[in-house]
């Protein structure tokens, strides 16, 4: 699909292509290093799912309990 996409573009000779595909296979290797996993075939749905995964990392207990330690304090009756 990438050397696809590639040549349909028409921007790159046949080398330039070869080698963007030997580096885009050598960051694919190293996927399960990170704990999320998107495929931008689709632009709108690989932003949807980059800004969930925001979303998703700002509403993490530790960093939600930081931002809103005063109104949990309250709800537990410690202040």
């Amino acid at each position: 699909l990438l050397r696809q996409r590639l040549e349909l573009r028409g921007q790159d000779q046949p080398d330039v292509i070869e080698k963007r595909l030997a580096v885009a296979a050598e960051e694919i290797a190293h996927y399960p290093e990170f704990d999320y996993l998107v495929v931008n075939d689709c632009l709108e749905e690989a932003t949807l799912n980059i800004q969930a995964i925001v979303r998703a990392h700002r509403l993490r207990r530790p960093n939600q309990t930081q931002q809103h330690a005063k109104l949990l304090a309250q709800w537990l009756g410690e202040l």
